[in-house]
């Protein structure tokens, strides 16, 4: 079986408030970020204990079952939008430039009444919620028009756990009632746990978790509700650094709380969670403010439609968690293109595909690049046999440098890369073996293949 573990230099903590009382559903995420040439690195903070670093090699593979059925299709979406046998082919040893504080889960929310609730049936006990007055006082593509029309769709997940309790954030996907929010959101619910979905209208509905997945840090949350409208998922492929963007979630409890700002930069390497709970964003980077209770929520541009999911924020180095768990500029959001895809496998098998090369990473390895082991864990062969690295011609010892023509310099980047693309697309790596150095291309296969 495959460790999902990845150590890291600094560590994660989750976005969240804890009640002073209980302790927070995503209690111990962690995660990293590659270095940025010619400055420390910067540090998160864990909410629990600090993982050991293990100093043994890591598997690509297996991991997960093989999956039947289709996830071509995307279903059918809301009246308001269109809607890895392998690991992932390597599992990371260090972590990418800094910790990053993981997950957004904020304190309990505060009691609020409760003007209905749906019944078994679906049938809704009062109206679902509606746009609020800027959407017709202020202009189209205007901030406050936006979130007029965008704060309906937004709720605050109540999740509560043998381990305690705490809030975070989703947003509504299709008009069939499916909630889009993190993996660490609702993870602490678990066996017998509880999550109710407020939404802005104040009503709150049972709501329960048809799919998660870690990896990935997403999640689906399903309500018997047909009247909520969904918001109109964008393209994260057309997203350049510099562009406006809009974050609307629960930061610290305060439901249909939004934040602007800038996409800061692109495909940035984070890998927040605990050893065996890591997850591989991708991720766009923001200034929009984001806090603990933000995860899960949506990131929007300004025509309105999610370009992202609001998963991860940083801390100032050398700070710890009583010093500093919120904003400080940096924020980080799983692109739309990684959820479309994802959200449907949630949604049509409970599960989602990683993307594997087969092998495993030497996580002891300290030069450049990212060194393919000498051998497995349990000393089976560090490159499966018949994975898209055997067929390449990949041998143990080779050191991958470049993914796709982009230099790697960790084994997260690797990592994350190769999860940010799609079963079935062809990819190119650069390796070197005994000095010498060559292009070699591969066919991603999907766990369990």
């Amino acid at each position: 079986m495959t460790s999902e573990h990845e150590p890291g230099r600094g560590d994660w903590l989750p976005w969240g408030q804890p009640d002073p009382d209980e302790t927070p559903a995503d209690a111990g995420q962690t995660a990293e970020i590659p270095p940025s040439p010619g400055g420390p690195p910067a540090t998160y903070d864990p909410y629990g204990a600090t993982q050991p670093v293990p100093t043994t090699a890591y598997p690509a593979y297996p991991a997960y079952p093989p999956l039947t059925a289709p996830v071509a299709a995307e279903p059918s979406r809301g009246r308001r939008g269109p809607g890895w046998g392998a690991l992932l082919g390597v599992s990371i040893a260090v972590a990418l430039l800094a910790g990053l504080v993981g997950g957004l889960l904020g304190g309990r929310l505060a009691d609020r009444a409760t003007s209905g609730t749906s019944g078994s049936s679906g049938t809704p006990a009062a109206p679902a919620p509606s746009v609020g007055a800027g959407a017709t006082s202020r202009p189209d593509g205007t901030v406050a028009n936006i979130a007029a029309r965008a704060t309906p769709s937004v709720v605050t997940l109540r999740v509560t756990g043998a381990d305690g309790s705490g809030t975070g954030s989703g947003w509504v996907y299709d008009d069939a009632g499916h909630i889009v929010t993190n993996n660490h959101v609702v993870a602490g619910a678990g066996d017998g746990g509880k999550i109710t979905v407020v939404l802005a209208n104040g009503q709150q509905v049972d709501g329960t978790v048809i799919g998660r997945d870690g990896s990935y840090d997403l999640a689906v949350v399903k309500v018997e509700r047909t009247d909520l409208v969904a918001l109109p998922l964008g393209r994260s492929s057309d997203v350049v650094v510099g562009d406006e963007v809009i974050a609307v979630g629960a930061p610290l409890g305060l439901d249909s709380t939004v934040t602007a700002g800038i996409v800061s930069a692109l495909n940035r390497p984070v890998t927040p969670g605990e050893a065996d709970d890591q997850s591989y964003i991708n991720a766009i980077q923001t200034d929009a403010a984001i806090n603990p209770g933000n995860s899960g929520g949506p990131l929007l541009d300004m025509q309105g439609q999610v370009i992202g999911v609001n998963s991860a924020i940083a801390t100032a180095p050398g700070s710890s968690t009583s010093a500093q768990s919120g904003n400080i500029g940096v924020g980080f959001a799983i692109p739309s293109d990684q959820v479309r895809t994802t959200v449907v496998q949630l949604i049509t098998t409970g599960k989602a595909v990683h993307p594997v090369i087969g092998v495993y990473l030497d996580s002891g390895y300290s030069g450049e690049g990212v060194r393919i082991a000498d051998k497995g864990p349990n000393g089976e062969p560090a490159v499966n046999p018949g994975g898209p690295a055997d067929k390449a011609g990949l041998e143990a010892g080779d050191v991958v440098i470049a993914f796709d023509g982009r230099p790697v310099s960790e084994d997260g980047e690797l990592v994350v890369a190769i999860r940010a693309r799609t079963v079935g697309d062809k990819v190119s790596l650069t390796i070197r073996r005994s000095g010498s150095e060559r292009d070699v291309t591969m066919v991603l296969q999907g766990s369990g293949e």
